[in-house]
Formats: C-alpha cells, structure tokens, sequence
C-alpha cells in the first residue's frame, strides 16, 4: 500500500488516524454537534474536586475555578468580550463585621444583642425607618417601603426564617426581623458562621440599595415588637469593624456574531459555592458542589464549544460564570452594572443552574424552566427541541433565587434551566461527582445545543408577558 504524506503523517498509523478523524469531523457535521459525555464528566472531574476546596465564593479557589473556565473559553476559540482584555472581571467584596453590641429601639422597646437580638447577616451599617408587618409567604412580592424594619410574621414551624428574608434583601428593606425557633437554633447549631453574606463595596455614585441586614429576636420581643402600631419608627444601631476587602470573579466569554444589529445571547451560571465547613462529616469538610453549580457551569462551557466549532451565528453570545452567587448574588449583580454590552442589547440571558439530576416532577430528561409562564422564551425553546418545561414548585419562588433576576429585574428576558429543584444533595457535603447523573445532565446539553443556536441566528426576540416582568 502506498503511504501518502500529509502534513507530517509519514506512517501508516498517521494516516488512518487522520482519516477517522476527518470521517468523524464528516459525520457530525451531518448529524449535528454531539455532546460528548466524557467532555462533560472531564469538568465535573476539576471543578467539583477536591482540590477546589469547595469554590467558597471570593476565594482563591473561586479565581482558579473562573481561570479554567476562562482558559477553556480560550481553547474554543472565545474572544474577550468587548472593552476587556481579558475573560476575567473582578469585582471588590467586604464581608461586614460587626462587634456584637447591637441595639435596636421602637416605641418603648430597646432590645440589645444576646439574649434577644442576634444579628445573623448584616449591612454594615445601622438603619432608622418604619416598623412594617409583613407574612412569610408574601415575601417575593411585596413591596417595601425604601429603609422599612420588616417584621416577618407567620413563619411555618420548620423555617429557619432565612429564605424568606433573603427575598427580601434587594427589596429596599433595611433590616428584616423574624422570631428565632427551634429551626433556626438546629441550624445555627450545625452551621454556627452560615456561609457569611458578601455585598459589593460600594462604588461612587452607585444608589443600588444595600441588603438588608438580617436579625432573629426571641419570641418574646417579637410579641413586643407586634404590639407596637404599624409604623412605628424603629432604629437598629451597629457598631462596624474595620471592612476587609476581597475580590470575586466572573469568567467571561464571547462569540461575535455577523450582525451588530442583532443583538447579544447571555448563556450564564454561576462557578462558586460554599467552600469548606467547621463542622466535617466522617472526615468530609467540603462542599464539592458538583451539582450547584459545577452543572451549570458545565452546560456553559459545552455550549461555547459547540457553538464557537459551528458557522458564526447572527447575534453574538456571552458566555458568563458568575463568582459568589452564594454569598448573594454578586457576581451577577457587578456584571448587570458593569456589563461588556449595553443591557439593552442583551436579547435574552438563559441560566442554567443544579441540571446534575433528574427531577421526579419533570418529564424524562426534561428540566424545570423558572417563571415559564412570565416570558415567551420557554416555549419557544421548547418548539424547537429543548427538554424544558414549567416549573412544578411554585411555591419555592426558584425564578427569583438564581442570578438570572439580577437582570430580570433590569428588564432583559432572563430565566434558568434546572434540573432537580428540591435534590436531596442540595447544599449537603455529598453534592459531589458520585450523585450526579451525567447522562441525564449530558442529554439535556445536548438538547439545547440546536435550539440555542436556532435563538442566536433567528429574528426572534423573547418577550415579557403581560405582568411577567419583575419589579424592584
């Protein structure tokens, strides 16, 4: 047999190789991008090792998982976005302290930190506003008076109260109180330092409302605090310790599109999670976080890499891992006021977050999509081949509890995939590789492949339906 050279192949072994490559390069490309399992089980494999350390958000494990992310935008051919030089956008943090000498005041009441005042979550900094009543379950709807004390009331039995307040922590609330109970205690018992709430240094000029600072008081304040008349002036005095400034990282990649006119895609997740705990389980301290949200970060870099292997798409698409997610979002939050685009380019953004296991709710590989009935955009991806559907826990507000309502509440069509809305492994030591189901979280990559770039060369625009788009 005669042997052909062709660049540098000499040996019969070259050349056959070459020619199952090239064969392989053919058939996909008349059967489709293949998503292939071993690509995704290979970031699963760095990013929820041990050797991350669990991703704690703004650290150092955080950069260096935003630095592989960045690196395998870069071996897919990704641009920098436009106006960086780089894939990396850094964003400066404070964790508050405080001294533990808090005060609060209202009426005749004046409660000091101890016995019924505890401080879980704070600001930084002390607040002076109306005492408002407001139910649990009305807590991501309602509409707070800008620097109110936010009384939670009717917390069901087994709620530590945290989830509802942290609906409220963008609300404009200043502080939101809620009586402590044997729930909270268990929590705080196994978790006394809950991973501890960033925010954003506050940058010049910048009038976004700061979180809300969060309280537990005991019962018997709370009755207190209750018997008060609804707009009572109240007063939380804090005593800050000096801020120590971190950063956190977002990775970010971009495929230019052919039509400047068309518009951007934003296909985003968020890299980090909730690092290494005090309080180790037969000898496990960390928080691999292979599912939340190593899986969404996968389903992000597998669609850069299908999408950037294919034709150039009409719009262009950014891909983003946001950092600290966990700590409140912040991530997304720096990147909605810091955006490489202008927000009104953005077409759509698509999150995707937890897509590591099946939902029992949700059709056979199908993902949940948050707030399905608020946009268009769901049945949209749907018609054209997306294992997507509605959202079967309501109740657990998941649209407003990932980073896609950073931008929602910008007003960009903004949504997230999921798959297990309420997995067992969630924000436990053994959310690690061994509980992921990677063909289900390979299979539905591997659906949204062609509908997402059907999204990046069409016309369509998604659309808000009536009384779907969220408020601040």
């Amino acid at each position: 047999m005669k042997i052909v050279s062709c660049g540098g192949l000499r040996s019969a072994r070259g050349f056959v190789a070459l020619c199952l490559l090239v064969c392989a390069g053919h058939v996909e490309a008349q059967q489709g991008w293949v998503v292939r399992p071993e690509w995704v089980r290979a970031h699963e494999e760095f990013l929820a090792s041990d050797a991350l350390a669990g991703r704690g958000s703004a650290t150092r494990d955080e950069q260096i998982a935003a630095e592989y992310v960045a690196s395998e935008f870069v071996a897919y051919g990704l641009k920098p976005a436009p106006g960086m030089a780089g894939m990396i956008q850094a964003a400066v943090v404070v964790a508050p302290e405080l001294d533990g000498k808090a005060t609060l005041t209202a009426g005749g009441i004046s409660l000091a930190e101890g016995a019924d005042l505890r401080v879980l979550f704070p600001s930084g900094f002390g607040a002076n506003g109306p005492l408002i009543r407001l139910a649990a379950a009305d807590a991501p709807q309602a509409n707070i008076p800008k620097g109110a004390i936010v009384l939670l009331t009717d917390l069901p039995p087994n709620s530590t109260g945290l989830r509802n307040s942290f609906l409220l922590r963008g609300s404009g609330a200043a502080v939101v109180l809620f009586a402590e109970n044997d729930a909270l205690r268990a929590y705080l018992a196994k978790n006394p330092n809950p991973h501890q709430l960033l925010r954003l240094d506050q940058e010049p000029g910048d009038t976004t409302p700061l979180p809300a600072t969060v309280a537990a008081v005991s019962a018997t304040a709370m009755a207190r605090l209750l018997a008060e008349k609804p707009g009572t002036v109240a007063t939380l005095t804090v005593h800050p310790l000096p801020a120590k400034p971190r950063r956190t990282f977002n990775a970010i990649g971009y495929l230019g599109g052919s039509d400047p006119a068309a518009g951007t895609i934003l296909l985003s997740a968020h890299l980090d999670h909730l690092g290494i705990t005090a309080n180790p389980v037969n000898g496990d301290a960390i928080y691999n976080g292979a599912n939340d949200d190593a899986s969404g970060t996968t389903a992000v870099l597998e669609l850069a890499h299908a999408l950037a292997a294919g034709p150039q798409p009409r719009r262009s698409v950014l891909f983003v891992c946001y950092g600290s997610e966990e700590a409140g979002e912040l991530g997304s939050e720096f990147f909605g006021k810091h955006p490489p685009v202008p927000l009104t380019q953005l077409v759509t953004n698509l999150e995707f977050e937890m897509i590591g296991a099946q939902d029992p709710k949700m059709p056979k590989g199908t993902l949940l999509f948050t707030g399905w009935e608020r946009s268009n955009l769901g049945p949209a991806l749907k018609g054209h081949g997306a294992l997507l559907g509605p959202d079967p826990y309501p109740e657990q507000h998941f649209f407003q509890r990932s980073d896609n309502y950073q931008l929602a509440l910008q007003g960009v069509v903004a949504h997230t995939a999921a798959g297990w809305g309420t997995v067992p492994t969630y924000h436990q030591l053994n959310d690690d590789l061994a509980h992921l189901d990677l063909e289900f979280m390979t299979g539905a990559i591997q659906s949204l492949v062609e509908p997402v770039r059907w999204l990046a060369t069409s016309d369509f625009k998604p659309s808000w339906n009536a009384g779907g788009q969220p408020k601040r």
